[in-house]
């Protein structure tokens, strides 16, 4: 457990734990870009930098924690290898992780997931044995308990997709990179599912900027992060139904949730269409694919959920992996 200075009970991680990360990180993670837009600048009066982290490897920030995680095995773990439960870029993150690393990985993904996230992660496996897909369904089977059985059935080692330090901190790069290459921020935007990208880069950030607001992003289906800081103590909630697919958790993480409760200013949320707008303003005027889940966090800025004139603002755009025929039907149509 690492301190965060400030006087608090001990959180999961702390600034060292994210430096340690992108040690580790160095030259096997992409230092994704940092994109501007006069566009959204004029719309919302604000300096927007967007850290570009659907042009991460494998498409999305996931690969961050999930190499982290796995460069910490020992040599027995990685003999065994890892065994995770994801949506679709977890999924594939962990899958690109152990190819790297030379292990065999379990990945337990939802029977509906993007066929273009279930595809990769696969081919991620390929010639790796003891390797598998196992796909379970996510609106009547609990995918912790079934990644917990597994794990205890095959010896090997379960890294869930966000409530686990090394992921965190791992996450927590992507803020202090951007935070690095453009300066200091008033505000960062960031998209919450289980909590483990905004728990590590509000670590990261209010490190580095002390007086930043660190905000996060939720569907509207799935606010219960929103809930959860209201009541608080962590909200359960059945599976949302939303585009933003990797926001489609359930509750936040044991070890998430204290971070978020302490570092975080406040959780708004924004609906499917403010999504699909926010799809087609990055592929018009910006020429990037976002998924819908990337787009949480922008969506807030340019969509009014949270409105900062005046002020810098850092938005991390978390994906881009996104099934080519919906994409082209959500620029098209809409959510019809």
């Amino acid at each position: 457990m690492s301190r965060t200075g400030d006087g608090g009970p001990p959180l999961a991680i702390g600034p060292a734990d994210i430096e340690a990360a992108a040690a580790r990180l160095q030259g096997v993670a992409h230092r994704t870009p940092v994109l501007t837009s006069a566009s959204a600048d004029a719309r919302t009066g604000a300096r927007v930098y967007f850290k570009a982290e659907h042009l991460q490897r494998m498409g999305a920030f996931k690969f961050r924690g999930a190499f982290n995680a796995l460069a910490r095995f020992t040599p027995a773990q990685r003999e065994r290898g890892v065994i995770a439960y994801s949506s679709g870029n977890h999924a594939q993150a962990i899958a690109l992780a152990a190819r790297l690393l030379d292990m065999p990985s379990v990945i337990v993904m939802p029977h509906d997931s993007p066929p273009p996230k279930l595809a990769a992660t696969r081919a991620y496996q390929q010639g790796r044995p003891g390797s598998e897909v196992v796909l379970y369904d996510r609106y009547t089977e609990d995918r912790e308990a079934l990644g917990a059985r597994l794990a205890a059935e095959r010896g090997m080692t379960l890294i869930p997709p966000y409530d686990h330090p090394d992921v965190m901190a791992g996450q927590g790069t992507a803020a202090l990179e951007l935070i690095e290459d453009v300066g200091p921020l008033d505000l960062l935007l960031v998209c919450v599912g289980g909590g483990g990208l905004i728990a590590g880069c509000a670590v990261a950030a209010q490190a580095l900027c002390p007086g930043i607001a660190v905000v996060g992003v939720e569907p509207e289906a799935g606010d219960d992060t929103r809930q959860s800081l209201a009541r608080g103590e962590i909200v359960h909630i059945a599976t949302p139904q939303t585009i933003a697919d990797g926001a489609q958790t359930q509750h936040s993480g044991r070890l998430t949730f204290p971070v978020i409760q302490r570092r975080v200013r406040e959780i708004v949320t924004v609906s499917d269409a403010q999504l699909v707008a926010t799809m087609r303003f990055f592929a018009q005027r910006m020429k990037q694919v976002v998924e819908p889940t990337g787009c949480l966090a922008a969506a807030a800025l340019l969509e009014g959920a949270v409105r900062a004139p005046g002020q810098r603002v850092g938005v991390i755009v978390s994906g881009g992996n996104v099934d080519p025929a919906r994409y082209a039907a959500w620029l098209a149509d809409g959510l019809g």
